[in-house]
């Protein structure tokens, strides 16, 4: 796993939590839970080949 990936979730995580806070302050819930939601997503799609690859490398481990 390398750095940028880890910067660039953290990045993710800062603007959907402004963002959040903005849009619930101004009285969009909908919106800011919507924009939650796709932040979580976007970062468990980034995240999937790494889940991928340990799945595989402990399916490799126990076949021995």
């Amino acid at each position: 796993m390398s750095v940028n990936l880890i910067f660039k979730i953290a990045a993710v995580g800062i603007l959907v939590s402004v963002l959040s806070q903005v849009l619930k302050h101004s009285g969009r819930d909908e919106e800011a839970f919507l924009t939650s939601l796709a932040g979580l997503l976007l970062v468990l799609f980034w995240i999937l080949p790494y889940i991928n690859q340990l799945f595989e490398s402990i399916k490799e481990l126990f076949s021995l």
